[in-house]
């Protein structure tokens, strides 16, 4: 791994981590309270507050990774060509329409007309092609390596041709996010503390510590925000949060901690609402080490584990995955029997490795719950494995396990979708090294059409799941604590992107 890649992904699991950490856990359809939601007058002159967990160390949306930044600017200040729904559908944004060459080597991208950024200039196609080439020629922006196979980016009166040296099935998601954003070439604007894009609000404040105001963008080209405003407001503590559900401090609260949603169970005007994301949590096995390196002791440690006892322990839940690959994304397939819940098959599988009465250390940073370790402890001892917790700060846990690979067991929130290829890239700190996985990973990206590449995802992901190189404990579900009179709210992908396109409020 390069040092360039080590400190991206630092930054990346440090804020992708630190926010699906203090995620709810909780079992779909959950409501609260008895009056329905969106009832009365739309007020457009009203302002949203909205509850967040972890906020953004500066605005650089190119330069400052993590989800932080995403959540806030990514749809409502920043756009691209492409976006994302809630459920990761690729959806035209600055682009009227896109179009894909059969031989997958040209995109071409007609423009919406009368766009304009925050402060007024007109968007122009030159504004588009120089974002694209800043951001695939700096490769100390975030995810720029996402467009390294685009050769060519130009424009033709209002329409903008990327032509690649190889096909990319997973070019259009990269546009939807960092990779793809537009942005004002002839802006001074300090991107540190402030943001200039074309969406449908505008930053205006940003009190370090507290909160992020947005205002309705009065100029803009599409359907004007409903609401006059958004302000978010940060609570790492998750007592906190509640509290301020119920005091009405926020109208919306996103990550509720599941195991205190009875808190809220019954007050009027409130509704929690559960969606899903793609928070993989992952026990990891370091598989270039013994005893890991024998597939049984790894088949062995994932049906000791009880996934839905854990879930349970944890709040109520999230959704057993069983495969590297969540419900949201391209290959999913339920891999839930594949090495399921079977100790007395644990014991005999150990006992044929000659690896019964194994001693393991389990690492994890300490911003997760406890819970986890315990009853991780408690399963394994059932077959004769004793586990010795040790949770960290997450910089000895980037250090030690992310960078230098020194951990025998290690878990962590996978959070980002569209992942998989850290199981096709064997220096990765999994350590996992499969050459079918990643020639069918490379196929994939190779791939002209979705149904292929998402089939040769599917294909990989089976093979990954039954050489067990790790123990997908569960995919989380999130839940959102919503006060009457709010629509239009996301409630799936909450830690990743909020689009308050169609946010609004009622008397």
């Amino acid at each position: 791994m390069s040092s360039a890649r080590i400190r991206t992904t630092r930054a990346r699991l440090l804020a992708a981590t630190a926010l699906a950490a203090t995620s709810a856990l909780i079992l779909a359809g959950c409501t609260a309270g008895s009056a329905p939601n969106g009832t009365g007058t739309p007020d457009t002159s009203a302002t949203v507050t909205v509850g967040l967990v972890l906020e953004p160390t500066d605005l650089d949306i190119r330069t400052t990774a993590g989800i932080a930044l995403d959540q806030v600017l990514i749809d409502n200040v920043y756009q691209g060509l492409v976006g994302r729904t809630s459920t990761n559908k690729i959806v035209d944004v600055l682009a009227k329409s896109h179009t894909v060459s059969s031989d997958g080597l040209t995109y071409t991208f007609p423009l919406q007309t009368g766009v304009s950024f925050g402060d007024g200039k007109a968007m122009t196609p030159a504004d588009v092609v120089w974002s694209l080439e800043q951001v695939k020629k700096t490769k100390t922006f975030v995810n720029s390596a996402d467009l390294v196979k685009v050769k060519t980016i130009s424009a033709s009166g209002d329409t903008i041709t990327l032509k690649l040296s190889q096909p990319d099935s997973n070019l259009l998601w990269a546009l939807s996010g960092r990779a793809g954003l537009v942005l004002e070439k002839a802006a001074t604007n300090d991107l540190k503390t402030t943001a200039n894009g074309t969406g449908p609000y505008k930053l205006t404040t940003w009190k370090q510590g507290d909160s992020i105001a947005l205002t309705r963008n009065g100029d803009y080209w599409g359907t004007k925000a409903k609401v006059a405003g958004v302000t978010f407001r940060y609570y790492t503590s998750p007592s906190a949060a509640i509290n301020a559900v119920i005091s009405g401090d926020v109208d919306v609260q996103t990550a509720v901690d599941a195991t205190l949603k009875s808190q809220l169970t019954g007050v009027d005007g409130i509704s929690l609402k559960s969606g899903k994301t793609t928070d993989k949590y992952t026990l990891a096995f370091n598989n270039r080490n013994k005893p890991f390196t024998d597939i049984r002791v790894r088949q062995a440690i994932r049906e000791a584990i009880d996934s839905k006892a854990l879930i349970t322990a944890l709040g109520g839940s999230g959704v057993t995955q069983g495969g590297p690959i969540p419900a949201l994304d391209p290959g999913y397939e339920d891999l839930a029997s594949v090495d399921a819940y079977n100790p007395d098959n644990a014991k005999k599988l150990l006992k044929a490795a000659g690896a019964e009465n194994l001693s393991l250390d389990l690492t994890y940073a300490n911003f997760y719950p406890a819970a986890i370790g315990d009853v991780l402890t408690s399963d394994l001892k059932k077959v004769g494995i004793t586990l010795n917790v040790k949770q960290t700060d997450f910089t000895t846990w980037i250090n030690n396990v992310l960078v230098d690979h020194d951990y025998e067991l290690s878990i962590v929130n996978h959070a980002e979708s569209h992942d998989f290829g850290n199981w096709a890239n064997p220096d990765y700190y999994f350590g996992y090294d499969n050459k079918k996985v990643q020639q069918l990973y490379s196929e994939s990206l190779s791939a002209t059409d979705e149904a292929t590449a998402a089939d040769k995802l599917k294909q990989a992901a089976k093979i990954v799941a039954n050489d067990a190189p790790a123990d997908w404990l569960y995919t989380a579900t999130t839940l959102t604590a919503v006060h009457d009179g709010i629509t239009g709210f996301p409630t799936s992908s909450t830690s990743a992107r909020l689009d308050l396109a169609d946010l609004a409020k009622s008397e």
